[in-house]
């Protein structure tokens, strides 16, 4: 099967981001892409609250400030979210994800048994990659099918979100490489 670029595909189709008859709103996929959205907006609500623990708990000023702008994004997540449940006339409802709890649980585990400092900072890093790694997948299914299902606002917000999940990521990874790794291996 060859595989099309989004520009070219939102190019050849006539639809402006909304269904292409009922057959798209009642379809097995676009159920299963409500379920998906509802899960990831249980997933961002729940971090809401988890990044200012994580915060509390670190050390490193980079660490902190990266997780507080990666708190920002998550908020305007949470309204991109809504946004594209009103595109497809759901109500947006939150549904809790149950992998993202298992991730935050993890990581308060980890935070409770890392010393303080440098060791723990880089603990915080561990979890807040993991959880970041799962958000990528998640918005990634996500976009595809918002664009399988012809809701091209969808995919174009999604994929704003998947960028930012990417660079926080990277964000992370820098920090850790850079500084709080490199201070955790002097620790005796």
């Amino acid at each position: 099967m060859k595989t099309q670029s989004y520009n070219s595909f939102r190019n050849d189709s006539t639809s402006e981001g909304k269904f292409n008859g009922n057959e798209k709103k009642h379809s097995h996929l676009m159920k299963l892409f409500e379920n998906e959205l509802r899960d990831i907006y249980g997933a961002e609500k729940a971090l809401k609250k988890a990044i200012p623990r994580m915060m509390e708990f670190a050390v490193s000023e980079e660490l902190i400030d990266t997780l507080d702008i990666h708190l920002t994004q998550t908020k305007l997540h949470i309204s991109r979210i809504e946004r594209i449940f009103k595109l497809i006339g759901r109500e947006h409802s939150v549904e809790k994800c149950e992998a993202i709890e298992g991730l935050i649980r993890e990581g308060e585990e980890i935070i409770r048994n890392c010393e303080k400092g440098a060791m723990r900072d880089a603990g915080i890093i561990s979890a807040a990659q993991k959880i970041e790694h799962y958000e990528i997948a998640a918005y990634g299914t996500l976009r595809q099918f918002a664009l399988t299902l012809d809701l091209h606002e969808a995919v174009i917000l999604l994929e704003q979100t998947l960028r930012e999940e990417k660079t926080a990521d990277d964000d992370l990874t820098i920090v850790a490489v850079f500084e709080v790794n490199v201070l955790a291996d002097d620790q005796a």
